[in-house]
């Protein structure tokens, strides 16, 4: 068995705390249950069988080509305008 070291925030610790006294058992075995429990939710997944999702369709845009650079420009000035950097 491996031997670490945790920090808890003093709510949860108390909390854990009191939950071992009651089932009669260490704050470590109480800690160990609830690590068995969370990996049990969420199991282990293969690195390889991973695939990012598919990109959504962002639909038209909704100013012409042409007009790119100028609502860039536009963008900028606001930007300057405002104090947004």
């Amino acid at each position: 068995m491996i031997r670490t070291q945790i920090q808890l925030p003093d709510h949860l610790y108390y909390r854990l705390k009191r939950l071992a006294e009651k089932e009669e058992t260490s704050l470590a075995e109480i800690v160990r249950r609830a690590a068995q429990l969370l990996l049990e939710i969420y199991p282990e997944q293969a690195v390889e069988s991973w695939q990012p999702p598919e990109p959504a369709d962002p639909g038209r845009f909704r100013i012409p080509e042409s007009d790119w650079r100028i609502a860039a420009h536009d963008i900028e000035i606001g930007e300057a305008k405002t104090g947004m950097d």
